[in-house]
């Protein structure tokens, strides 16, 4: 079911920059119980992207209010919603758009996740590399024909995510989760200032590990650096965090830091 500019539609201009050149930012969020997990945060990371996106702006009252009447009287299921520049003329210049294009849609929830939660995933090393862009890092933004490519070749392997690098040789994060990896009580995170997405599940993972007893550390590391790591997590705000048993040729069977963590995601 699709909601556009606050009425259920299933038809987008296509004059829409979104659909032109990917001009905008989305987020997806979980339900739980008819309400949004992490509302807040969904809110936020849409205003800071179109803040360094330089879009027009939003009534932030509007798309939250329809978020919210989306989740309404289901017990699970997903939310997104997509923020575009608005319609535009043929070129690329954005002069002339004033009207963003506030886009929500309600989905069931993957069920496979309460699955994987149990049994653990296995991920695949991807021969699709992330372009290094510091402009863009970070940002959940419309342009994804990186993360297409490499679901594509995932698709054609038996693991259930993939490993993903960036032009430079260093792991960034998987095809739609952020990764973590335990050595002893030290914990690592890709550092995301040249490439990837910084997801709310990883952003709430952050704050678990702060004060506790485990270290973080952002790294900028191959991907040999999984060989000795006594534990790997994926997570992302559906999922929102799972146990790797296999990366690539290694083997992990601790669950030390995802029975600590997961409680709280």
């Amino acid at each position: 079911m699709y909601w556009i500019n606050g009425q259920q539609h299933d038809a987008l201009a296509p004059s829409d920059r979104g659909l032109q050149f990917g001009d905008g930012c989305f987020t997806t969020a979980r339900v739980v119980e008819g309400k949004i997990d992490l509302l807040l945060w969904h809110i936020e990371r849409l205003q800071q992207s179109a803040q360094r996106l330089m879009l027009p702006a939003c009534d932030w009252d509007a798309l939250e209010y329809e978020m919210v009447r989306a989740a309404e009287s289901i017990p699970q299921g997903v939310v997104k919603a997509i923020l575009t520049r608005g319609s535009g003329g043929r070129g690329y210049s954005p002069k002339g758009c004033e009207h963003p294009t506030r886009i929500v849609s309600r989905s069931a929830y993957p069920m496979h996740y309460l699955q994987w939660r149990e049994q653990g995933i296995s991920l695949a090393l991807s021969p699709v590399t992330l372009a290094r862009h510091p402009l863009l890092a970070g940002l959940k933004h419309l342009n994804r024909l990186e993360q297409v490519l490499i679901r594509a070749h995932l698709d054609q392997t038996a693991a259930d995510e993939a490993l993903v690098l960036d032009t430079a040789g260093m792991l960034v994060e998987c095809c739609a989760a952020n990764l973590f990896w335990r050595k002893g009580k030290a914990v690592f995170t890709p550092d995301l200032s040249q490439a990837g997405v910084a997801g709310l599940m990883r952003r709430r993972v952050i704050e678990l590990l702060a004060g506790s007893r485990y270290s973080l550390h952002y790294v900028s590391e191959p991907l040999e650096t999984l060989a000795d790591a006594e534990e790997v997590l994926v997570s992302n705000a559906l999922m929102p965090l799972l146990p790797v048993n296999i990366a690539q040729s290694w083997h992990y069977s601790s669950r030390q830091l995802y029975d600590f963590l997961r409680p709280h995601c």
